[in-house]
Formats: structure tokens, C-alpha cells, sequence
């Protein structure tokens, strides 16, 4: 299996992954979200990731920069969506294209990579509530237990919250 980055040309077939891997009620925005972060042109970029065996995308991940919005600096990453395609997941796909992605931004000197997701999972990679109480979210969240972050680079952390600002396809309330 080969890690690679996304391109344009991978949009349908990202988008696929999506609309099968993810529930109906939420299938077309998180789809619509991996497209939009694909597309995005941030200072610094978006990293998007595919998985390919023989030829073939089976999932994809994008790691988005946050802003301090006192300062306006980055201060980290966040990783959102993940989707593998339902005949491989469980196999592995998903934690390699999550380790990569780590790999990657691990060099942009930043203190944190936040997630928002399940903790069942994400805690297996070192993902914890305590690191992601150091940033606030730009938005209420639905599901508080599933902010969850982890230091990179032996960073120091924040010492007090800072509250962040994200890519613009992630302003939305309704993903948060």
C-alpha cells in the first residue's frame, strides 16, 4: 500500500469513499468537506492524503492548519475526515494514512495535532482529551468527549487556552 498526496484528479473517487463510508445523515457534508479541503489554498497548505493499492484510492485523510485567533499564528493541525473504504477497513488503511499525515506535519514546528472524533480510536495513536483542553474550538461542540489532541516535536504546550480559527471549509457550526 502507498501513502501519497491527493491530487484533483482523485475528487471522485475521494468522494465516493465518503458517500459509502459515512451515514446518510452526514454521507454528502463530510464528502462535500474532503472535496472543499482538497481544493483549499492556505498559508500553510492542507495536507491531503490518499491511500493507493494497485492504482486504486481506498481512503483519504486532510490535515488542516489552526490559528491562534488572538495572534493569528498557526499553532497546530487538525485531522478531519478520515474515511476507508468499507471492504478495508479494519485492515489497517486508516491508521497508516493517520501515521503519514503525522509524519508530514511533524516538521512544521507546531505544537499540536487536534482531532474531533471517537476516542475509542484515536486514542490508540496517543490522542487525549488533556492536550486538546489547551485549544478552544471555533465553534460549541456537539460531542465535547471527542476533542481530543496530541503534542508534537516534544512542543510546549499553551499555558493558558487558546481559542483557534480554522480553514474555511471547516467554519461551518455543523461540523463541530
Amino acid at each position: 500500500m502507498k501513502i501519497r498526496n491527493a491530487k484533483l484528479a482523485d475528487e471522485a473517487v475521494i468522494r465516493e469513499i465518503y458517500l459509502e463510508a459515512f451515514p446518510a445523515e452526514e454521507r454528502e457534508e463530510v464528502a462535500d468537506l474532503a472535496i472543499e479541503l482538497l481544493k483549499e489554498e492556505s498559508d500553510p497548505s492542507v495536507l491531503s492524503l490518499v491511500a493507493e493499492e494497485g492504482g486504486r484510492v481506498l481512503g483519504h485523510v486532510a490535515f488542516s492548519p489552526v490559528f491562534s485567533k488572538i495572534k493569528g499564528n498557526i499553532v497546530g493541525y487538525t485531522m478531519a475526515p478520515l474515511a476507508v473504504e468499507t471492504t478495508k477497513q479494519r485492515k489497517g488503511t486508516g491508521s497508516r494514512l493517520v501515521r503519514k499525515g503525522m509524519e508530514e506535519i511533524v516538521h512544521c514546528g507546531v505544537s499540536a495535532l487536534l482531532v474531533y472524533g471517537d476516542p475509542a480510536y484515536y486514542s490508540r495513536f496517543g490522542f487525549s482529551p488533556e492536550v486538546a483542553e489547551r485549544f478552544l474550538p471555533p465553534y460549541k461542540l456537539q460531542y465535547p468527549f471527542g476533542w481530543l489532541g496530541i503534542v508534537l516535536n516534544e512542543a510546549e504546550m499553551p499555558k493558558s487556552t487558546i481559542p483557534i480559527s480554522c480553514v474555511k471549509p471547516l467554519r461551518k457550526p455543523e461540523l463541530w
